[in-house]
C-alpha cells in the first residue's frame, strides 16, 4: 500500500484546528476523500489546503500581532514581563524607600523591549508550516488542545529566541531598559545596610519571557479557531470552518 500523499495532510489537521476530539466526525470526512478530490463536505483539496494555511497564517498573524503592538506585554497580565524574580527584593525595597517610579520605568521598558521583537515570529512560522510532514500532522492529531502550538513551539522556538535575543537588546537601550536598570541598581546601592544584589543576564531573561507571551497568545488563537466560528474571520474560512 502506497504512502499517504501529502494532500491527506490538510484534513487531518482541518479537523485539529476546527473541532474537539470527534473520532465519529472524522470518519466521516476522510471516507469521503477519495479519486476525485471530494470530501463529505462538498470542498475538494485545494480547498481545504488553502483553508488550512489560511487558519494557521491566521492564528499566528494575530498572535504576532497582538504581542507587537504598544501595551501587547505590558497590559496583558497573562503575559506581561514583571520584576525578575533575582532582583525582587531590590524593587521591594526601592518602593520602600520612595523610589517606585524607577521600578515602574524598569517593568515597562522591559515590555516595550519585547514587543519591538515579536514581529520577528512571523517569518519562523510561516517556515514550519511549509515543512510540517505527515508525521508531523499525525502527533498533532494524537495530542491535546494546543497540539498545533505546541508543535510551532517545537520547531521555531529556539529560531524565534535566536531572532529576538538580537532586537531584544538593541531595544534595551532604546526603550531605556539598561538605563533604568542602571538607575534602579544605583539607587538601590547608595541604600544604607541592604547588601548587594544578584546579577543575572537581563537580555536572556526579556527575550525568554517575550518568547513564552508569545506561544501563550498562540495558544488563545488556537482556541479560538478551534471553538469559535466569530474567530474564523474570511469567507474561505467561514466556508471551510462552517460548523
Amino acid at each position: 500500500m502506497k504512502a499517504p500523499t501529502l494532500f491527506l495532510l490538510f484534513p487531518i489537521l482541518l479537523i485539529l484546528l476546527t473541532v474537539p476530539s470527534h473520532a465519529g466526525f472524522f470518519d466521516d470526512l476522510t471516507k469521503g476523500i477519495g479519486s476525485s478530490g471530494t470530501s463529505t463536505i462538498g470542498l475538494d483539496d485545494s480547498t481545504i489546503a488553502k483553508g488550512l494555511k489560511e487558519a494557521l497564517a491566521t492564528g499566528t498573524s494575530r498572535a504576532v500581532g497582538s504581542v507587537s503592538r504598544p501595551d501587547g506585554y505590558f497590559s496583558n497580565e497573562a503575559i506581561k514581563i514583571l520584576m525578575p524574580e533575582k532582583i525582587r527584593n531590590v524593587a521591594d525595597i526601592l518602593g520602600k524607600f520612595g523610589f517606585q517610579q524607577e521600578v515602574d520605568n524598569f517593568v515597562l521598558s522591559m515590555n516595550r523591549a519585547a514587543e519591538k521583537a515579536a514581529p520577528k515570529a512571523k517569518e519562523h512560522f510561516v517556515s514550519a508550516l511549509k515543512e510540517m510532514s505527515f508525521e508531523d500532522a499525525r502527533g498533532i492529531l494524537a495530542g491535546g488542545n494546543s497540539a498545533a502550538t505546541d508543535y510551532f513551539r517545537k520547531t521555531t522556538g529556539d529560531k524565534i529566541y535566536a531572532s529576538f535575543k538580537p532586537v531584544v537588546t538593541a531595544n534595551m537601550k532604546d526603550t531605556g531598559v539598561v538605563r533604568n536598570y542602571s538607575q534602579m541598581m544605583d539607587r538601590f546601592a547608595a541604600i544604607p545596610f541592604v547588601g548587594t544584589a544578584s546579577s543575572f543576564d537581563l537580555g536572556h531573561y526579556v527575550t525568554t519571557k517575550a518568547v513564552d507571551g508569545l506561544f501563550s497568545m498562540l495558544a488563545v488563537e488556537e482556541n479560538k479557531i478551534r471553538t469559535d466560528p466569530a474567530a474564523r474571520g474570511t469567507q474561505l474560512l467561514k466556508k471551510v470552518f462552517g460548523r
